[in-house]
């Protein structure tokens, strides 16, 4: 269960998540926790990224499930997360790279309200 609402995507973002749907069916995403693409979000095919107790759910964004590991959520507990996408090719394994495309975590300190 998602407590508060962490995550969302610009609308180049949105964009790109529909196109990778309608090629690859439904998909999820990963912050990545400084392996292959340092923090990185990574998208997959849902399912394909086994998730753990090390994971923790912090939103969704166009129906997909975003996750985001334990370490990597210490260190940003206090931040939303917009994904956005840029052009340049990141180097792991996510579902946007052949296009020339990757993802991209732009963040911000959470409101009081929130």
């Amino acid at each position: 269960m998602i407590e508060i609402e962490r995550v969302d995507a610009t609308p180049l973002a949105i964009n790109l998540i529909k196109e990778l749907k309608s090629s690859h069916g439904d998909l999820m995403f990963h912050q990545s926790g400084g392996c292959c693409d340092g923090s990185a979000p990574m998208c997959y095919v849902k399912g394909e990224f086994k998730v753990g107790d090390s994971d923790i759910l912090i939103g969704e964004i166009e129906g997909c499930p975003f996750y985001i590991g334990k370490e990597q959520f210490k260190a940003w507990q206090n931040s939303f997360l917009t994904i956005d996408v840029v052009e340049g090719r990141g180097s792991g394994f996510s579902l946007e790279a052949p296009r020339g495309v990757r993802f991209l975590t732009r963040s911000r300190v959470l409101t009081k309200e929130e």
